[in-house]
């Protein structure tokens, strides 16, 4: 397996863990001391345990959730790799209304630390109007 391969499966990894609202199986693909750029205040979010909430918080909003990522572009190096793309999270809420999420740019930075690749640091950000101040959340790929 390439190490481009190997990320990859880290990312599917993390879509699969998202989509099964697994904290265990997502807590394992993060660094210790990951710093998240969420949606979500405050700015940032540090440390696996930090993650680990927020992830909690969006898993408690729904019944079922889906996880689409879009358009990955991964650059590899031998200790170090980044990817971005577009992702989307959409599913059913715990009210059964079902909801198709907001398109956000992703953007995932992974270490290979004792061997494993984790992701050390990851951002979800919806552009915005720069008149209104407001996120544009209604934009497709």
């Amino acid at each position: 397996m390439t190490t481009r391969d190997e990320i990859s499966k880290r990312i599917d990894t993390l879509v699969r863990g998202i989509e099964a609202k697994d904290l265990g199986a997502l807590e394992r693909i993060y660094a210790p001391g990951v710093v998240s750029f969420d949606v979500e205040p405050p700015l940032r979010h540090v440390g696996v345990e930090a993650k680990m909430r927020n992830w909690a918080k969006v898993f408690a909003l729904f019944e079922r959730v889906t996880y689409e990522l879009r358009d990955l572009t991964l650059t590899v190096d031998e200790n170090v790799a980044f990817g971005y793309g577009l992702g989307r999270l959409s599913g059913t809420l715990r009210s059964g209304a079902a909801t198709d999420g907001m398109w956000v740019r992703a953007t995932f930075c992974l270490e290979r630390i004792g061997g494993e690749w984790l992701i050390a640091h990851d951002q979800a950000s919806v552009p915005f109007d720069l008149a209104t101040g407001r996120g544009v959340t209604d934009l497709q790929p």
